[in-house]
């Protein structure tokens, strides 16, 4: 890095009984008060360079053999004081990014120019600032991040604007035209002798993000200004900046690489001077500002980090607008997401409440089928109120990332893997005993019904959420059964919900149909069926001389949620589960499917035999499964 020395006198400033004073022949004849600290000068080196003090002097009332200024407000503290007091007296002080800011804001407040003295020390500051730390790549850095000391007075002398200037403009050149530091230096290269493969390699480790961990260091607000003076330079890859802002929040989000549900507990555990709150604000502006600075191009950040960043803005409660646009971000690019990615935990303590943000994930769904379709004139951010000042460039990021949307449509194999997604994420958020059945059957809806070649994965979700909900009701059971497609079932799965104990019969008799149809289909005719399934469709209003049309339009899994067919295939075990003896005598008092006043007049269920009949009709019908397999 850079510094520039000024004087020749060695430094004979000492303390002396709490007060600073010089050594000098000379007695002092003027005391200056800054913050606490009481200085014995000497009014001739002080006022011949110090406009400010020529006129507090003049204006003094006190003896002129020893005048007190005071100066509560000194810009930089007691050692800012002293490097301009050290010029005065021609004593060598060292600047360098470290003090410049301070050391100019204090020369500033004491009118040190030129036209108190020729070479005076602003001249000096300004020279220096110009030629060797905007010139510097980490100088700037370090003068930038300085500036958060004294922010107005920075804003006033344009230090603050004229390093992030240099700080873009670097950034969007290669690094071998920047004048960067030595230890900066060093990394690159060995960062390039480490690969030790093709020049195309080294190229890329020198040439493409690197000065993304630098800018990691800048506190949120001065890196949300220069992130954005990078951008609107229009050179740099959208993806170059989702890896910086990924570099950034893996820094200053607690723990977002290990797991982000802990972002509470340790915002909360690391507040010492502060209040848990006052954590949680700084990390939601800085969540906040992340965000704003997303790019709008499709792609430019991962799945995976929009949806940590949207579970700490979930649970930072950040404002509405950035988790829509997260959610609408991440909808974009929704089938690489994982089922571990779309269980967001709840950040509520209601026991009356869901244990996952449902409601979250509906959200991302919608706006993943939205794509290729026109967004709204008044995009939903522009609505709500954005707690940041933003610039005008920054305003037009929403209206860039709409046009994406509107560009972009979902693929026909991304529809495909999203239906997978979401089968299996329905199988985990169906324990939650909390679950409302209207937002379960929502989610499940949201998928076209092309998109799902199978329904055993959907099956499996609305078995697990029967047994999570016993207490549903028969119509409440029917209603989640209707999102079932009985024709999309494999051999194992009908043969499991043709014994489920917990599907309404409706569910049963069409799973019988369908399996019944097929076997008859694979053994190459379609042969008729046996009286008694003909009896039971027909009392249920189900012609059975036409295909029953399908009920729809429309991570891991735990041991005990595992349904196979094993213990339904030996006779002992059909003996022991005489499920759909007990289904037909439920509904035979179920008025939505057969009123009571046809109870007595309908022959066809005397004729069925419950007690005995059900067992000859399932030893039947897989008795035909059996032989049409066999056929093949």
């Amino acid at each position: 890095m850079k510094f520039m020395k000024l004087g020749s006198r060695s430094d004979t400033f000492y303390t002396a009984e709490s007060v600073r004073t010089i050594s000098s022949e000379v007695s002092s004849d003027l005391i200056i008060q800054v913050k606490g600290t009481r200085y014995l000068l000497h009014k001739f080196p002080l006022l011949s360079k110090c406009l400010r003090l020529q006129r507090l002097c003049s204006e003094s009332s006190d003896s002129p053999q020893h005048q007190i200024v005071q100066l509560p407000d000194f810009p930089g503290g007691v050692e800012a004081f002293e490097l301009c007091a050290k010029f005065c007296y021609g004593i060598t002080i060292t600047l360098s990014a470290y003090n410049i800011v301070a050391a100019r804001s204090a020369a500033e407040y004491l009118q040190m120019t030129e036209d108190v003295e020729k070479g005076n020390l602003i001249y000096k500051l300004d020279v220096f600032f110009n030629s060797c730390i905007l010139n510097g790549w980490k100088d700037s850095i370090v003068t930038l991040q300085t500036t958060k000391a004294l922010p107005l007075w920075s804003e006033d002398l344009t230090v603050s604007s004229r390093c992030i200037e240099a700080i873009a403009s670097k950034a969007l050149s290669h690094p071998s035209k920047v004048s960067l530091s030595h230890s900066h230096s060093r990394r690159l290269r060995n960062d390039v002798s480490s690969y030790n493969e093709t020049e195309s390699l080294r190229h890329k480790s020198t040439s493409k993000g690197w000065w993304a961990e630098d800018l990691a260091d800048l506190s949120i607000d001065l890196y949300w200004r220069t992130m954005m003076a990078i951008k609107s330079g229009g050179k740099t890859p959208s993806n170059l900046i989702g890896d910086a802002l990924k570099i950034y929040a893996s820094r200053w989000l607690p723990n977002i690489r290990k797991n982000v549900h802990n972002v509470k507990r340790e915002t909360e555990s690391d507040s010492d001077s502060d209040s848990a709150s006052e954590v949680n604000s700084k990390h939601r502006l800085l969540l906040e500002s992340i965000v704003s600075l997303l790019p709008a191009e499709k792609g430019a950040v991962s799945c995976s980090f929009l949806f940590k960043l949207l579970k700490a803005a979930n649970i930072l409660n950040a404002s509405a607008s950035s988790k829509v646009e997260l959610a609408t971000r991440v909808g974009l690019q929704l089938e690489e997401a994982t089922v571990n990615d779309l269980l967001i935990r709840s950040v509520s303590k209601s026991t009356n409440d869901m244990m996952y943000e449902v409601d979250l994930v509906m959200t991302i769904l919608e706006q993943f089928m939205l794509q290729g379709q026109s967004p709204p004139t008044s995009p939903p951010r522009s609505r709500l109120a954005v707690e940041r000042r933003r610039s005008r460039s920054a305003e037009n990021i929403n209206f860039e990332f709409q046009e994406s949307r509107r560009s972009s449509s979902a693929s026909h194999s991304s529809k495909l893997m999203v239906a997978k997604l979401v089968d299996r994420y329905l199988q985990e958020v169906a324990r939650d005993v909390n679950l409302a059945l209207s937002k379960f059957i929502a989610i499940a809806e949201t998928i076209p019904d092309f998109a799902r070649h199978d329904h055993d994965d959907l099956y499996r979700a609305i078995d697990i959420y029967l047994k999570a909900h016993p207490e549903l009701s028969k119509s409440e059971r029917k209603r989640l059964c209707r999102i079932l497609d009985c024709k999309k079932l494999s051999m194992e799965a009908c043969m499991h919900a043709a014994q489920n104990e917990l599907l309404p019969l409706r569910v049963v008799v069409q799973v019988l149909f369908f399996e019944q149809a097929r076997a008859a289909a694979a053994g190459g005719k379609v042969s008729d069926m046996p009286s008694n399934i003909k009896a039971l469709l027909t009392a249920h209003g189900i012609d059975p001389s036409k295909h029953t049309a399908p009920l729809s339009t429309t991570t891991s899994i735990h041991a005990d949620d595992n349904w196979s067919v094993s213990g339904f295939k030996s006779p002992k075990s059909t003996t022991r589960n005489p499920t759909l003896r007990m289904k037909l005598a439920e509904d035979d008092l179920d008025e939505n499917v057969v009123p009571r006043d046809e109870i007595g007049r309908t022959s066809k269920f005397k004729g069925l035999g419950l007690p005995t009949q059900p067992k000859r009709m399932f030893s039947k019908l897989w008795a035909t499964n059996r032989s049409a397999t066999e056929k093949n």
